[in-house]
């Protein structure tokens, strides 16, 4: 049984990671499918904290690197549920850099990934809790998640659905 009303606070995940030579490619910089891992890794805990269950990665939006992230610099991952559909979540993850020695903070990456809770007895998708938007951020980014939401389907099979 699911409860019925969760808020997109309980969702959030904020993770910090840093940039390692081993994480790195020959220009010194963040290796672009260990961001992706990153990302990836931070919207399932988001989905898993609102569905309390596992939750699949089913899409991933398009990713842009606006910003090189080099070696030493401190990345902050801040996850949480926009919006959630039956059984599927789009979860977003803001990617910051954060300069060691000046403590500056840049804006480098936002993605938008939607997960499927799936019932770990049967291995099926399983219906997940309605999100409540509280804030005025919050309510912008729910509004656009269905707006996104309606784009994939379209892109995927010509139907729009709310």
């Amino acid at each position: 049984m699911i409860n019925k009303l969760k808020t997109v606070k309980s969702s959030q995940v904020k993770m910090i990671e840093l940039v390692l030579p081993n994480d790195t490619n020959i220009l010194g910089n963040l290796l672009g499918g260990r961001l992706m891992h990153w990302i990836d890794i931070a919207a399932a805990l988001s989905a898993a904290r609102h569905c309390n269950s596992v939750a699949v990665t089913a899409a991933v939006d398009n990713l842009v690197f606006h910003h090189p992230i080099k070696l030493g610099d401190i990345v902050r991952l801040k996850a949480s549920v926009n919006r959630a559909f039956n059984t599927s979540m789009e979860v977003g993850v803001r990617v910051e850099i954060e300069e060691i020695k000046t403590g500056e903070i840049t804006h480098s990456n936002s993605a938008y990934l939607t997960f499927v809770n799936i019932n770990t007895e049967t291995n099926k998708p399983a219906k997940v809790s309605e999100i409540i938007p509280e804030t005025p951020e919050e309510i912008k980014r729910y509004d656009q998640a269905l707006l996104r939401r309606n784009q994939r389907l379209t892109e995927k099979h010509g139907i729009i659905k709310n």
